[in-house]
């Protein structure tokens, strides 16, 4: 299964050659990790005790970006698809696509690592946050791949 957030193009965007520029598209994965980790995640949550999942605080360890084609402004939003392609103890890597129903744009991937604020270190996924992830996990050669 994988996240589906539709973005928006701002005309702010756009770089002197006039397509979306490389640093955005960071914001667009952003806005689409954000929709998944913690509104999607959040709404998981059962019991009136629970605490969301990734409330307690998640990073960013590393992105790989392949740009594909260039993005021209649009009224349209475009397309991210978000799935989980590898799950450990302490972090797990996430895998996107940018796009439209004929053309991707971009492939990239995020690595995260839970992270506890008030101490200030990494920890580990708690079960509640592994079983989120586990449920939008792919890890076919296919899935995982960026090309």
């Amino acid at each position: 299964m994988r996240h589906t957030y539709q973005c928006p193009l701002r005309w702010s965007d756009m770089d002197a050659y006039g397509h979306v520029n490389n640093v955005v598209y960071l914001r667009y994965l952003e806005e689409a990790r954000i929709d998944f980790m913690f509104r999607l995640a959040g709404e998981s949550v059962t019991g009136s005790d629970a605490q969301p999942p990734f409330a307690g605080g998640c990073v960013v360890a590393r992105h790989e970006i392949d740009y594909l084609r260039p993005l021209f402004h649009r009224h349209e939003p475009v397309t991210v698809e978000t799935w989980v392609t590898k799950l450990n103890a302490a972090s797990a890597t996430l895998s996107y696509e940018i796009k439209d129903a004929g053309t991707v744009y971009v492939r990239a991937t995020t690595v995260i690592v839970p992270y506890d604020l008030k101490e200030e270190h990494p920890r580990r996924m708690t079960p509640d946050e592994r079983g989120f992830l586990e449920g939008y996990f792919d890890d076919s050669a296919e899935a995982s791949r960026i090309r």
